[in-house]
């Protein structure tokens, strides 16, 4: 079944406290009949909007196209941490590949990190960025190798916002009692992100850019224009950027062979009142270090909105709340009487080294995703660098580029099953403590 509607309805944003807390703009049009631009961009999440922005910013005729609304996946769905790096910390990257290459690889996510609070500060305020990622240790000795990788940012970049934290200063600022120790990083922060999502698209259509909703591409057809089609229209364009992640239908093979997409999930609790300081006392979003990782954050009306990845399968469960549920209480036995209001899913998508792939699919058609749970940050980098390519300026592109991602064994057929067969084995560790 086409991913795009395994487990949404075409236009209908989940039913997520983002949504609730949202202004949702109206409908836009779908694309009917023939249009010719210089820019066409499949897909109106942060990675899409933020190229289609840019390059409407240099003049250009850019229209974005989505199959469902703009700000609908993983955009608008995610758990809203804009963290520091990526995936694989920066001591493995100068190792792989060298010193200069990890460099310009940190720059560009300090870059990414400094965009989304200068677009929230002067044109998003509402997304409400917020300083602070905690990151939860399980055992004392996971802070060793974290001591190290602080130590190399600080010598290596002079990047100083990033503690330990002793067993004691993490048990006071979350209220769980299996954590044992931590890391506090005052340059990462967290935002609202469909609030953010809905933000870029204004502000891209703003510069000019056009987009059309509820129009899915279903056959790209390359040459000198390419051609896309929809089921009701047709855009000839001199340049195409696929920026759909995971939720790219596959009409590409080169990039379903290199992105697979893999569910998550987030409840939001009802508001806590005073409880709320007993879960988390200061308004830092926070991860840990389980393979198959929590994460949480409290909402401005004090809901804790925790998310996980409960379930391997391409669909989502019937009952998404019941294992945040008890992944949720596990952690905070205080909350067990907690009524749940809200639980939705997503698809993120994942590499298989965990590191983004930005692709050039022909001299004309660029392709970025894989974001590997660092995309709040990253994927609106890719999409500035993308549009840099094709303003003709393609040295930042090339940094990521030149990690050569490499495809999933057996191509996209048998994407699913080997991710499944490893989350399954680290979903065990993760219970086993091994």
């Amino acid at each position: 079944m086409n991913p795009l509607y395994r487990n949404d309805r075409q236009g209908e944003f989940p039913d997520s406290w983002y949504v609730a807390s949202t202004d949702i703009p109206p409908l836009r049009p779908a694309l009917k009949g023939q249009l010719t631009a210089d820019v066409c961009v499949v897909g109106a999440g942060y990675t899409g909007l933020s190229a289609a922005r840019r390059l409407a910013e240099k003049g250009l005729d850019v229209v974005v196209v989505d199959a469902h609304r703009a700000g609908f996946g993983a955009s608008g769905r995610n758990g809203g941490q804009a963290s520091s790096g990526h995936h694989i910390d920066q001591r493995n990257l100068a190792h792989k590949f060298g010193k200069d290459h990890a460099a310009a690889l940190w720059a560009l996510s300090e870059q990414a990190k400094a965009d989304i609070r200068e677009n929230c500060a002067s044109h998003i305020p509402e997304a409400a960025y917020k300083p602070g990622i905690v990151h939860g240790f399980y055992a004392t000795s996971e802070a060793e190798d974290h001591r190290k990788e602080i130590a190399f940012r600080a010598q290596e970049y002079g990047y100083a916002q990033t503690r330990l934290l002793s067993p004691a200063e993490m048990s006071e600022i979350v209220k769980s009692p299996f954590y044992d120790g931590g890391q506090l990083d005052e340059g990462a922060g967290h935002i609202h992100p469909l609030r953010y999502a809905l933000g870029l698209a204004r502000l891209a259509e703003a510069a000019g850019a056009r987009i059309y909703e509820c129009s899915e591409v279903h056959r790209i057809v390359h040459g000198d224009p390419v051609t896309l089609r929809t089921n009701k229209g047709q855009i000839r364009a001199r340049h195409v950027i696929l920026a759909g992640n995971g939720y790219l239908p596959h009409i590409e093979r080169k990039v379903a062979a290199k992105i697979m997409p893999l569910n998550s999930f987030i409840c939001a609790t009802e508001p806590l009142g005073d409880r709320a300081k007993d879960v988390l006392a200061r308004d830092v979003a926070v991860e840990d270090s389980k393979f198959v990782v929590n994460y949480y954050r409290l909402s401005e009306d004090g809901r804790l909105l925790f998310g996980g990845r409960p379930s391997y399968s391409i669909g989502f469960p019937d009952d998404m709340s019941s294992a945040l549920r008890q992944r949720m209480c596990a952690l905070f036995p205080q909350l067990a009487g907690a009524r749940i209001d809200y639980a939705w899913g997503g698809s993120l998508g994942v590499t298989m080294t965990r590191m983004p792939a930005l692709m050039r699919l022909a001299p004309n058609v660029l392709a970025a995703g894989g974001y590997s749970g660092q995309g709040v940050a990253l994927s609106g980098m890719a999409g500035k660098v993308m549009a840099e390519a094709v303003a003709g300026q393609a040295g930042r592109f090339d940094i990521i580029a030149n990690l050569n991602v490499p495809n999933f064994p057996g191509g996209p057929a048998m994407r699913a099953p080997l991710l499944t067969l490893a989350m399954t084995w680290y979903a065990l560790r993760d219970r086993l403590g091994i």
